[in-house]
């Protein structure tokens, strides 16, 4: 950096003026010497340096501050500011960086949120030390959430100004505060983080909008409160990653290894404190610390005390976030925390509705301040420090008295309570979920003495023994749910729980639920399943707010108390395997109805009788059933239909409504309904144009029967025509354009497939045992992704349809892809060879998730399979590993089945807690115990550009893909064949 102290860089760059004449003395005195200066001073002269006349207006002082700052900063080096104790902050930092668009124009503000102790503050800091010099000023607010506690708004206002203008400023009013900062700031390139943000007034009071600050500003803010930061508009949210397993491993590692006095065993132990820790950095370091100068027996016995007594250091991080939360949500995380921890919601939400959280709102507040999680195949979780934190707050100030908590479920503390004087009354206790499979003899007494039960779960696994249910039931209840209730008596004739919303009982061996007419106001749910002894239902009048009832495999009931069909409130109604049942009750007034499902009650020979309009009805299912006439009420009453479902009728004699009645029918399914009618052909022409599924398995048509009017149908989107006696089709499918899913397995006469329309998703031609090749039929098709092809000999055509397939899975973002063969000719075309048996590594290339797209495994199975569990787990050690003795799969190895392809986009698993790009190798193995693998390989797949069509594709026909486990270590995949139809 040159500077030009009186002196024009042209007349360097020429030695030229005054500079020159200096210049030719030197050239006199050492020619050699002056032509090396000469071409250094020209080099030189084109760098952007100082001309201190036009700096400062001239002022020689000031030129000099400018250039001693500007060197000092420029001095630092580029990983000044990352901190070497900081594992896995380099990667970390990258992303952050990405997210900011570093040197770009505009203003840009970025949060950076998690759970409390996941490095939020650390790796904000590192940024704002590696970057700071790079702009006009800087500065970085540390703690705000404890500093505006102590001091208002206002004294947080001086503090950022005073350090970012580098002199005393005075704040008197935070009104005044913000147009300071807006009139001051607006013009400089400045660099600010906000720390621990947890107030949006805070964020309205600093960095209240864009226009308050120069063109280049970057605005760094960390919080547990995602709300705030998309309350507040901001440009991106950075998800802090918790560390993996081997970034956990190396951080504890620099906190707790003692290499003057290494312990015994250091390996195992410290693997059981990082499992503990569970990737949060506080309480690695934590840990690590308290364990560096301690014995082998001090391990053991903090690992001991760990189970039962938290560290609270590690627990007051998120107790933060929890103590901010208002006394509903509040409770609505402990019941999560005690019971609903790797649950669906789906089954979550009727119990945390029914304790009057409002869940939908409350999990919300939950994920949005980092205590919650919900995956996308809707499952509950949490870190595991979270939910102690919530076991610790229930436990309270008698950890070890159960009897004192509000909510019970340790298998152990309730065996306990049931060995203990079960004869006292409890009014603490306000949720119990219990799991036994042998007695319930001593819960029922407990249950008999817990006065403010408002929650209770059970299961009960042994349903030979018959004990003496309570005498007593909390008539605050809101959720009863009893898996195993096996008592003969009625309820407790004093059990009136007004605030019942739930009630479940399976496998129980009551006679009747109560005794006579009971009223419950609020009860929502009712399912009676597998009550082998059930004699009648109660009379629904009581139940004015009943929404949904289900009846499954009640043997010996007979019927329906007559009062359902007059019921106003009721929405969905499954009647189910009820054998006995002889009539559905007369629909008189269910105009709320939306779903009514009777299947498996041969003993109904007459369609349910329908007096008024069902306006509300969607989805109509009836399956083997006697019914013999389907009447002209179906279609009369039953107008705005989506779903009709009629199957397996073996008596049926005649259908009296027209189809063409239901003009907003989407899905028909006629399974076996066809065979027996003598006028096949002529109800298909009363099908309406709108169907967007349709059903016709094994209604036995040949070449002459299956009815040409289907390509009259061009808004199908599923097609089913399976385990039928065609050969061929008559006419093309290609018309179809937005056909997605296309069963046509189990035709065993087939010879050929029909040209396949280019929106096909999912192709089902198994067991087609006369199909000996696919030829062309599928090359139009852009979306095809999942083929079943099982139990059929094809043997031209194994290795161009996963080439196919492969590639236009490639073109599509986060896609999957499953195909499924006989024999092993895929196998044998794999790009890499097979390792024999279930398992198989491999090494991943340098920046191996962004050069590529996705993993693509072939496995050759002994049996056919409907599902299959691939586990990817990490595998730090196998840097280097020596192959020699892995064996190869050969093609003479077993009896062989089936060979599955499967293909799992990198998109797909960025957001799991198992995603780490850090990782150089794994290890993929096939988790069946009931399915033998006799070969399994795994290739990476090579990136490419997706298409513009990804965005209209339908994500709901894809193979199903669902994560059964996630954690740091180890992720398993559950890859399922769709059953849509």
């Amino acid at each position: 950096m040159p500077v030009f102290y009186d002196v024009d860089p042209s007349d360097v760059r020429k030695q030229s003026g005054n500079f020159g004449k200096s210049f030719a003395k030197l050239q006199v005195e050492n020619i050699n010497k002056a032509l090396i200066w000469r071409n250094a001073l020209v080099d030189a002269s084109n760098i952007a340096g100082w001309e201190p006349k036009y700096v400062a207006n001239g002022h020689e002082s000031k030129v000099i501050k400018e250039i001693v700052d500007t060197i000092l900063e420029r001095l630092i080096p580029i990983d000044a500011g990352i901190d070497e104790d900081l594992v896995g902050i380099t990667t970390r930092l990258k992303d952050l960086k990405s997210q900011l668009e570093f040197g770009c124009e505009g203003v840009r503000m970025v949060g950076i949120w998690g759970c409390g102790g996941s490095g939020k503050t650390a790796l904000a800091t590192s940024l704002y030390m590696q970057i700071r010099q790079h702009f006009q000023d800087h500065c970085i607010l540390e703690n705000i959430r404890d500093e505006s506690s102590k001091f208002d708004l206002k004294k947080l206002q001086q503090n950022m100004l005073s350090a970012v203008l580098k002199k005393e400023v005075a704040v008197y009013s935070v009104a005044e505060g913000k147009h300071m900062i807006k009139t001051m700031l607006c013009s400089r390139n400045v660099l600010i983080v906000l720390d621990d943000v947890n107030n949006l007034d805070q964020l309205n009071a600093l960095a209240g909008s864009r226009n308050w600050f120069g063109s280049g500003s970057r605005i760094i803010i960390t919080t547990r409160d995602e709300h705030l930061l998309k309350t507040h508009k901001i440009d991106e949210v950075c998800n802090v990653r918790l560390l993996s397993n081997a970034e956990a491993i190396r951080l504890f590692n620099r906190h707790a290894y003692n290499e003057n006095n290494p312990i015994e065993d250091y390996q195992t132990l410290s693997l059981r404190v990082v499992s503990y820790a569970a990737g949060l950095p506080l309480a690695l370091k934590v840990l690590g610390s308290f364990l560096y100068d301690k014995e082998k027996k001090g391990w053991m016995s903090t690992l001991a005390r760990l189970k039962d007594i938290p560290e609270m250091e590690i627990l007051e991080k998120p107790k933060i976030s929890y103590d901010g939360l208002k006394i509903v949500e509040k409770k609505l995380f402990l019941d999560i925390a005690c019971f609903w921890r790797h649950e669906l919601k789906i089954y979550a939400m009727e119990a945390l509705e029914a304790c009057g959280y409002h869940p939908e709102i409350g999990i919300e507040v939950l994920r949005q301040k980092a205590l919650l999680t919900v995956s996308r195949d809707g499952v509950f979780d949490m870190h595991d420090l979270v939910q102690e934190m919530g076991h610790y707050i229930v436990r309270g100030e008698h950890p070890n008295n159960p009897e004192k908590h509000s909510r019970v479920w340790k298998y152990e503390e309730i065996n306990n309570m049931c060995f203990g004087d079960a004869t006292m009354e409890n009014d603490k206790i306000e949720a119990i979920k219990y799991a036994d499979y042998e007695d319930a003899s001593q819960l029922c007494k407990i249950v008999s003495n817990v006065k403010q039960l408002r929650y209770l779960q059970v299961f009960i696994n042994n349903l030979k023994s018959r004990v003496e249910g309570p005498t007593f039931l909390s008539n605050e209840l809101c959720y009863f749910s009893w898996y195993g209730y096996s008592v003969k008596s009625s309820f407790p004739d004093g059990f009136q729980p007004v605030k019942l919303v739930v009630l479940k009982l399976t496998h129980s061996f009551q006679q009747e639920i109560w005794k006579g007419f009971k009223h419950l106001p609020n009860l929502k749910v009712l399912e009676l399943i597998r009550m082998t002894e059930l004699l009648r239902t109660p009379n629904f009048d009581g139940l004015p707010s009943l929404e949904k009832l289900i009846l499954l495999e009640c043997s010996k009931l007979k019927e329906i108390h007559p009062s359902l069909g007059n019921h106003t409130s009721l929405q969905y109604v499954s009647v189910s395997n009820c054998r006995r049942l002889r009539m559905f009750p007369t629909i008189i007034h269910m105009e709320n109805l939306k779903y009514l499902n009777i299947w498996s009650c041969p003993k109904i020979h007459k369609f349910p009788k329908i007096q008024e309009n069902l306006e509300g009805l969607l989805n109509l299912s009836i399956e083997d059933a006697g019914i013999d006439v389907l009447p002209s009420s179906v279609g009369e009453c039953c107008t705005n239909l989506i779903s009709l479902e009629l199957s397996y009728f073996k008596n049926l004699k005649s259908i009296q409504f027209k189809f063409n009645a239901l003009q907003s029918l989407k899905q028909l399914k006629l399974k076996e309904l066809i065979r027996p009618m003598k006028t096949r052909r002529q109800s298909f022409h009363q099908i309406l144009l709108g169907l967007r599924k349709l059903d016709l398995y094994s209604c036995c048509f040949n070449d002459v029967e299956i009815p040409s009017s289907i390509i009259e149908l061009s808004n199908l989107q599923e097609l089913n025509l399976s385990s039928n006696d065609f050969s061929r089709l008559d006419f093309s499918l290609s018309q179809f354009t937005q056909l997605k899913l296309l069963d046509m397995s189990r035709c065993e006469k087939l010879l050929e497939l029909p040209e396949l329309p280019s929106s096909l998703t999912i192709l089902n031609a198994s067991y087609c045992k006369s199909l000996t090749a696919l030829g062309d039929c599928h090359k139009k098709c852009r979306w095809l992704s999942h083929v079943l092809l099982e139990g059929v000999s094809i043997i031209n055509d194994a290795d161009r349809l996963p080439k196919f397939m492969l590639e236009v899975c490639k073109a599509i973002k986060n896609h999957y892809m499953v195909l499924q063969l006989s024999g092993v000719e895929a196998a044998k075309g794999f790009t890499t060879p097979l390792f024999k048996g279930k398992i198989c590594t491999l090494q991943l290339p340098e920046n191996w998730c962004n050069d590529y797209s996705g993993f693509l495994m072939c496995t050759v199975m002994q049996n056919k399979c409907a599902s299959m569990l691939i586990k990817i787990s990490m595998n730090e050690e196998m840097n280097g590993m020596d192959f020699e003795h892995d064996v190869f799969w050969e093609e003479g190895d077993g009896d062989y089945k089936c060979t599955w392809m499967v293909y799992v986009s990198f998109g797909s698993l960025r957001q799991t807690k198992w995603w780490d790009q850090t990782c150089n190798a794994l290890s993929f193995g096939v988790e069946d115990l009931w399915n033998k693998c006799y070969g399994f390989g795994v290739s990476l797949v090579d990136k490419k550009s997706l298409t513009e069509a990804s965005a209209y594709h339908s994500s709901r026909y894809v193979p199903n893909f669902s994560i059964e486990h996630d954690s740091r270590s180890a992720i398993i995949i559950d890859i399922s064949i769709m059953d849509y139809l």
